[in-house]
């Protein structure tokens, strides 16, 4: 009887046990995908430090405090902490995504517990002295499993996908990379190129190698004659890996900035990260923008642009500019808001003419591009003018639609979280200009709220650190008339 009671305590305990773990799994996996499976970022570049102590490092003391002081207290952690983890999934705007890789995961880590639980359970006479690892070696245990099925899988779906990039003939590939504007340079150049090739341009933001290789091998069509595809990066050598990957023919890189500086240390890091690309085996143009200051004599197959741009007009209806190219100005009109966009769209102007577009073709489809989602998309509410800008986080472009919403003569609305992974110096330079154009500033999430907030002195400004009060503070807060500009996003784990 006794021994019976004992085994019935025992599985009481082991259920304790492989709910912790689990848990703890969940949080940690939330954090890998929220930073592409690179632990050194998730562990040296993570935004939320007081989460790892709050939902990682405290746990895991309480636990084994416990553990070795009054086992009966487990039951409490075992039902504090899956309830606060709870709390903290709700106010995630990007909760974890129940991807293949994170069902994979949690398969290896089921196994792991598995295998830990009946080793101990069989040795339940050394309880105390076994289950101070039961927990952080399923972890790892999982971990490890997970990232090397992970880099085998990788392996041979890019052998697939090389294969089958391979098998396309005849196929263009333009491969673009920048410190912003890669997206809508994608979506310029797909749209003016479409009008007289079968273009393909990767979705979304899909810009890493392991999301390239997924999109060749479950999207890209075999009759597709051009291939448009971003590149990004957050180390060095991210960029030259899918260079050799895609072996584009076509590069073009385009501007610049601090944007993820954290991870670069410094703009000539960026820039020869950026230059990787032109590393591809079959390159046969690169058209580099002039503030990479690049010369280009070194490699003839180097064009610069951004020097050849000339009057520049934009205003809440659309953008007017005009190149230089050869010897005559070229005059060009779009719906497109902002002035940076200029910039975007004359390096697609020159990969269509050197894909042998005319320039009368290719006026006519700069002149019918609609805006990006969320890249300063105007839509009119409720007799409110509100600017979609949430996907557009560097200076140039954010300066540039501060100075768009100087032009309307209402009253003018800010919700921003300044730039993200970029500089204190950047952030206070933005704060100065948006002290100066707009009434109200709505300042969400704390990654900048204090250089933001000490630096705007003459505009109303409101800190809201949760978002999903956002709606109710701009139904108290603005009204009919007023110009509601979104600037930037940033996550709630930034």
């Amino acid at each position: 009887m006794t021994d019976l009671i004992f085994v019935g305590m025992w599985g009481l305990m082991l259920s304790v046990h492989t709910a912790f773990v689990f848990a703890l799994g969940y949080y940690i996996s939330s954090v890998m995908q929220w930073y592409s499976y690179r632990p050194f970022r998730a562990v040296f570049h993570y935004n939320k430090p007081l989460w790892h102590v709050l939902f990682l490092i405290l746990p895991l003391v309480l636990y084994y405090a416990v553990l070795f002081y009054n086992e009966s207290f487990l039951y409490y952690i075992f039902i504090l902490y899956p309830f606060a983890l709870l709390f903290w999934r709700s106010k995630l705007d990007k909760p974890l995504q129940f991807t293949k890789r994170i069902k994979r995961f949690f398969l290896f880590l089921s196994i792991a517990v598995l295998f830990a639980d009946v080793l101990f359970f069989l040795s339940y006479k050394q309880y105390a002295s076994l289950q101070a690892p039961a927990v952080v070696m399923p972890l790892f245990i999982a971990l490890f499993a997970s990232f090397l099925y992970e880099k085998i899988l990788f392996f041979y779906y890019k052998y697939e996908a090389s294969k089958k990039l391979k098998s396309i003939k005849n196929l263009h590939t333009i491969a673009i990379t920048a410190s912003y504007g890669k997206t809508s340079i994608k979506n310029f150049l797909y749209h003016i190129l479409s009008t007289k090739y079968n273009c393909y341009k990767t979705p979304r933001s899909v810009n890493t190698i392991v999301g390239l290789i997924q999109d060749v091998n479950t999207t890209l069509p075999l009759n597709t004659q051009i291939y448009i595809a971003e590149a990004g990066a957050r180390e060095r050598g991210d960029i030259s890996e899918i260079a050799e990957f895609l072996e584009p023919d076509i590069a073009i890189i385009s501007q610049i900035g601090a944007q993820h500086i954290e991870y670069f240390k410094s703009l000539e890091a960026i820039r020869d990260t950026k230059m990787e690309l032109i590393s591809s085996p079959k390159l046969l143009k690169a058209f580099v923008h002039k503030s990479l200051n690049v010369n280009p004599s070194k490699d003839e197959r180097i064009s610069i642009f951004g020097h050849e741009i000339k009057s520049v007009e934009a205003d809440l209806d659309g953008t007017k500019f005009s190149m230089e190219i050869g010897k005559k100005t070229v005059e060009f009109q779009t719906k497109l808001l902002g002035s940076f966009n200029a910039v975007n769209l004359a390096v697609c102007v020159h990969a269509a003419l050197y894909l042998g577009l005319k320039i009368e073709e290719i006026q006519k489809a700069v002149s019918s591009i609609n805006s990006v989602e969320h890249r300063l998309q105007r839509m009119d509410v409720n007799g409110k003018i509100i600017l979609d800008d949430s996907f557009n986080g560097n200076f140039e472009g954010m300066k540039s639609s501060y100075e768009l919403a100087k032009i309307y003569e209402g009253r003018k609305v800010l919700i921003t979280p300044g730039i993200v992974e970029s500089t204190k110096e950047e952030n206070e330079k933005l704060a100065k200009i948006m002290d100066e154009i707009f009434d109200l500033i709505i300042i969400t999430g704390s990654v900048n709220a204090q250089i933001l907030n000490q630096t705007i002195s003459r505009a109303h400004k409101m800190v809201l650190l949760d978002k999903s009060q956002l709606t109710n503070v701009l139904a108290q807060n603005t009204k009919a008339g007023d110009l509601i500009l979104f600037s930037n996003d940033a996550p709630t784990y930034m």
